[in-house]
């Protein structure tokens, strides 16, 4: 699909940079949340309690970053008044980093639920699925921004189609998680907790959506969110 947006079209070469920088500073959150989604996993899998504080902890510095691109963009908007495309980016990080910083809070409950589990002796290490379900959603959150860095609609639009296959595995982890917890009443307590954990990393996959549907209303101006994957491609096709 074509790139309809233009980053560098100003008069002004200090507007241009400013919006570039703001990008940047999405692009430089993303990288911080994708690794805290990576870490949390790993200290989920790994029984690691000294990676599971750290997942914790970087939560304050996902928080932080949210709050400053927030006033970098407030600024840009008082004093640019930006209109068309240009607002259109403004909107969409400031969107952007609002389900980045939720899915930090996501990770961040995967870091506690691991020192949890830890501190009961207990592991997720072989819960196949739930490993599976974590690989593929941090595959999607890294392609997302890849997209996103990219202006790639054509690829956001892939992972908002596939955004299904998360449901379904977070379904049939579930599931397998009450049949636990039926055949071994004792198993229930840390059962929850790595359904809270699959649960987790669903949200993961949902605010990775929304990030998706920005790139589509960044580049193409089209407001894709609560429409089915048929109608986007009828918007997108007009």
């Amino acid at each position: 699909m074509e790139n309809d947006l233009n980053l560098n079209h100003h008069i002004s070469k200090r507007f241009n940079e400013e919006l570039e920088e703001a990008r940047s500073q999405v692009l430089k959150m993303g990288g911080l949340v994708e690794q805290q989604v990576r870490e949390g996993l790993k200290a989920l899998l790994d029984a690691d309690t000294e990676l599971a504080k750290k997942v914790v902890q970087d939560d304050v510095r996902v928080n932080a970053m949210e709050v400053n691109i927030d006033e970098t963009c407030t600024q840009i908007l008082a004093r640019r008044q930006p209109a068309a495309s240009d607002l259109r980016l403004m909107i969409s990080i400031i969107k952007t980093i609002t389900d980045l910083e939720r899915i930090g809070d996501e990770a961040a409950k995967l870091g506690k639920n691991a020192l949890k589990l830890t501190d009961d002796g207990k592991s997720a290490r072989q819960l196949v699925e739930l490993r599976h379900l974590g690989d593929h959603v941090s595959e999607t959150l890294n392609r997302a921004l890849t997209a996103y860095a990219r202006l790639d609609v054509s690829t956001a639009i892939e992972i908002i189609e596939n955004d299904q296959v998360i449901d379904e595995e977070f379904d049939n982890i579930s599931r397998l998680l009450i049949t636990k917890m039926m055949e071994d009443p004792r198993e229930i307590k840390n059962a929850l907790r790595i359904s809270w954990c699959a649960r987790a990393l669903e949200r993961i996959g949902d605010h990775t959506k929304n990030i998706c549907e920005y790139i589509v209303y960044l580049v193409k101006g089209k407001d894709v969110r609560h429409t089915s994957f048929e109608e986007i491609k009828r918007q997108l096709e007009d």
